[in-house]
């Protein structure tokens, strides 16, 4: 698995969203994505870090840049989820997790001693090029949110 670097292209992506509508990162040409990948809709850690995006989405929409969350659930799941916390913008179910694959975010956890695959808490900035300008690994759901405030 290669993982994505800083000033390389940010590996593409094609999901479908909460509404059933595919999205890909090529429609967002021009702008500054913040792509964030997170383990499950309705967790505790997963709704915190929803609603920390939800809380700063105009900041971050004025700066011209796009929120996508992404994790493997289903689209009538995250359908729910986004109604339930009013989230303005796109969750992407990446059921296969082949998008979490191409970002190295799918990898082996460990809970309770059991071992497991399933998504790293990650934040991905990317440009309005596409390539990446920023990389935020194992991050903590609530206090990430200011380090990508600063980088857009």
């Amino acid at each position: 698995m290669t993982v994505p670097k800083i000033g390389n292209k940010a590996p593409a992506l094609k999901l479908k969203n909460q509404n059933g509508e595919t999205v890909s990162l090529e429609q967002f040409k021009g702008k500054t994505v913040v792509l964030y990948f997170y383990p499950k809709d309705e967790t505790p850690g997963c709704t915190k870090e929803a609603c920390t995006f939800r809380d700063e989405f105009a900041g971050i929409k004025k700066k011209g840049a796009v929120i996508l969350g992404v994790s493997p659930d289903p689209v009538e799941q995250h359908a729910k989820f986004a109604a339930k916390h009013e989230l303005p913008f796109d969750l992407l179910a990446d059921a296969n997790h082949r998008v979490a694959d191409k970002y190295g975010v799918w990898v082996e956890k460990s809970m309770y001693g059991k071992k497991f695959m399933g998504i790293e808490r990650s934040t991905f900035v990317i440009d309005a090029n596409g390539k990446l300008k920023a990389i935020f690994r194992k991050v903590h759901p609530t206090e990430h949110i200011a380090e990508v405030v600063a980088v857009l």
